[in-house]
């Protein structure tokens, strides 16, 4: 992931031979990020808000709890830092930083929405979206 050309982020996915990218939320999956620039986890919590407001209008109140949510559970980053996201479907998501667990949010649809964020046709990066949809071997709407 790049922004104005400076390194953001890359990004690995991981899933199961059944995985549909069209019903991404239907399947359980891993997603790395390994940071090149340092951020706060409020940051990162309110950008991801925003990004899932791509997927679905939130409105004030959910776009808040979630934000406030998501920076509880996001941690600070800086360059070299790794990241790992597992997504449950109808059950949340687990974070790991490196090998550590970080915690577990026990929300269905806040961890579709966050998840989708790289994965939903209606991401703000649809060129990071084919990279790690490419190596599945079937075309990516």
């Amino acid at each position: 992931m790049r922004f104005l050309g400076l390194r953001i982020y890359d990004a690995l996915l991981w899933v199961g031979p059944e995985f549909d990218a069209q019903a991404f939320g239907q399947h359980p999956l891993a997603l790395e990020l390994i940071y090149h620039r340092a951020f706060t986890g409020k940051a990162i919590a309110q950008r991801s808000v925003q990004e899932m407001q791509r997927q679905r209008r939130l409105g004030e109140e959910l776009a808040h709890r979630w934000t406030q949510e998501l920076a509880q559970w996001l941690p600070d980053v800086q360059p070299g830092d790794k990241l790992t996201g597992l997504y449950l479907p109808g059950q949340g998501m687990q974070l790991w930083r490196g090998g550590q667990p970080l915690g577990t949010i026990n929300d269905p649809e806040l961890a579709r929405y966050f998840f989708g964020i790289w994965l939903s046709p209606q991401t703000s990066e649809p060129g990071l979206r084919s990279a790690l949809l490419a190596g599945l071997g079937r075309a990516v709407p």
